[in-house]
């Protein structure tokens, strides 16, 4: 079983939601971590995003970023089935 980290930016928009609960409810084996600053202050300001294992993952609403985070997850894990 694989590791998955999800690293969101306490400032940004994914922040308003309780993303932990959502991601973590659907992918047991995937930990939310919520940190003070990404270092993407740009990115932060404009869209919602997040690091799944290091790779930056964005889209232009909420739902179509959490959207990206699922499918990036699903890759993440399909490597150590």
């Amino acid at each position: 079983m694989g590791i998955v980290i999800v690293d969101v930016c306490s400032a940004n928009l994914l922040a308003t939601i309780d993303i932990e609960s959502i991601i973590e409810e659907e992918f047991p084996e995937v930990a939310v971590l919520m940190n003070n600053c990404l270092s993407h202050c740009g990115l932060c300001a404009k869209v919602p995003y997040a690091n799944v294992n290091g790779k930056l993952i964005h889209g232009k609403t909420i739902e179509q970023c959490l959207d990206r985070i699922r499918l990036e997850i699903k890759k993440e894990l399909a490597v150590y089935a």
